[in-house]
């Protein structure tokens, strides 16, 4: 269900709207839409921002990687136990404090993250498949 929000606006901010959204492509309304649900999600975790890429907008640490990242770098942990954490944090240079915001996030959006892990991992196997087919055409 959808329902319908008319909100008032100052010329400023309404300029700064309107040039982000022909830099987007989105319209007004679909763009507002986007970076109120960020906002939201935001406030709703602390140390969570969102940024933009070729592949869309995504969430990452503060400061840090994107959140697919560090859930993909706990997926391969040993079963997700404290020193698994540990050993994440001082691989990755990442605080319990990011660690724990990441983990957080994926808790409440796990379909989300979930997918961008996918996308990613379908990315890598497309390009390793590209290699190994450039190999073979230079005989190696």
């Amino acid at each position: 269900m959808s329902r319908h929000l008319s909100v008032r606006v100052g010329d400023g901010l309404f300029e700064q709207l309107e040039a982000q959204s022909r830099r987007s492509g989105q319209s007004r309304s679909a763009l507002a839409k986007q970076l109120l649900e960020e906002g939201l999600r935001m406030e709703q975790h602390p140390g969570i921002v969102f940024r933009s890429g070729p592949g869309g907008r995504r969430a990452g640490l503060m400061g840090g990687p994107d959140v697919w990242e560090v859930v993909g770098a706990l997926s391969g942990a040993d079963g997700g136990d404290s020193d698994s954490l540990a050993d994440i944090g001082e691989r990755t240079g990442l605080t319990a404090d990011q660690i724990g915001a990441a983990l957080r996030y994926y808790a409440d959006y796990t379909d989300e993250i979930s997918n961008w892990i996918r996308r990613i991992e379908e990315e890598a196997e497309r390009a390793e498949a590209r290699w190994r087919r450039e190999q073979a055409l230079l005989g190696r």
